[in-house]
């Protein structure tokens, strides 16, 4: 085990896109762990958009990073040492890891992941809090039914895919949208959207009403901004919309020029009764059994499919996430910090 620990922290608030200078790589000693601790070694670290509004100082639903703090993140470990029963030397875990080499934990809220359900990287991806995020959304809020239309914004990531290939396999017509003919071409021929329409493209919002001709019962949010407002439009009676989140508007400074649509979001609302619930993944925290039963096995079954965008190298994770947030990647994207010990 070497002496020191990389750490990437937040050097300072971002002002509208992040640059390189908002964060900072140190080393500092690795950490031994205490009496009920456990001390572990990042493997995969777990890049995703919330991370842009940690780096805000505003309030939300989780405490901001403070300046000089190891920015936040979910990762997959092994453990090097450990004095918590129930977690022994070489034992694969996932928890929430920060930018970091070496983490030590309380043991609260690790889990120990089984290296034979799959790749131990799909702990943060399908079978982590992307899928997670995708399954309790789309049930609890979405709530499919046979034969509606489920329309997915920004289809060919993490969460996306996943809730698209849920709702299929819920008997529903699926839509997705995705950012560019490549990423729409994985999302039909890879995942089997029934219809995936490129945001960039002239003519979306006619492409996507042709692609929805019986409008929209479901639509899984995550982009906001021009996809939204074509989705308004199309929204039918009792129209249920789950809220994931705004990558559009997260290095936003100020309201977008134009037009106010919010009275037109409001009548949408009021005429079709629609119901839009905005959520975070921990709200259904007590249906994580349910979810790694469910999709576990529709993935060992080859009914739900993943794709991961993988960066070597911690000192690599800033500008990773700075390309996420303009959509840079395609699939889940993971940074691969250390050796993995399954592989």
């Amino acid at each position: 085990m070497p002496e020191t620990s990389r750490q990437i922290r937040l050097a300072r608030r971002p002002q509208g896109e992040p640059v390189a200078a908002d964060f900072e790589l140190a080393h500092v000693p690795v950490p031994a762990p205490g009496n009920g601790q456990v001390l572990s070694r990042t493997v995969y670290l777990s890049l995703d958009p919330y991370m842009r509004g940690r780096m805000n100082a505003e309030r939300s639903y989780a405490d901001p990073v403070p300046i000089g703090g190891v920015m936040e993140a979910g990762g997959v470990g092994v453990v090097e040492a450990s004095n918590f029963k129930g977690l022994a030397v070489g034992d694969i875990v996932v928890g929430r890891t920060g930018w970091q080499d070496y983490a030590v934990s309380d043991g609260a809220g690790l889990r120990k992941v089984d290296p034979t359900a799959g790749p131990i990287s799909t702990a943060v991806g399908v079978l982590g809090m992307p899928g997670m995020t995708a399954y309790t959304g789309l049930l609890n809020i979405g709530q499919p039914k046979e034969g509606e239309t489920l329309a997915v914004a920004a289809a060919s990531g993490a969460v996306g895919s996943a809730v698209g290939q849920i709702g299929k396999i819920k008997g529903c017509r699926v839509v997705g949208v995705a950012g560019g003919p490549e990423k729409c071409r994985y999302v039909t021929a890879e995942l089997g959207f029934d219809a995936c329409i490129d945001h960039r493209a002239p003519d979306f919002e006619a492409q996507l009403a042709a692609a929805c001709p019986k409008g929209i019962d479901i639509y899984f949010e995550n982009v906001g901004g021009r996809v939204l407002e074509a989705v308004l439009p199309l929204l039918n009676f009792f129209s249920r919309m789950p809220v994931c989140g705004l990558i559009s508007q997260y290095n936003a400074t100020k309201l977008p020029d134009g037009p106010n649509r919010l009275p037109q979001l409001m009548r949408a609302v009021l005429t079709n009764r629609v119901l839009i619930r905005g959520f975070i993944v921990r709200d259904y925290a007590d249906q994580q059994g349910d979810f790694l039963r469910d999709v576990g096995t529709w993935l060992r079954e080859g009914r739900i499919k993943y794709r991961e965008h993988r960066v070597k190298g911690l000192e690599n994770a800033p500008a990773t996430l700075i390309g996420l947030l303009k959509g840079e990647n395609f699939g889940k994207v993971v940074v691969e910090v250390s050796e993995d010990p399954t592989r």
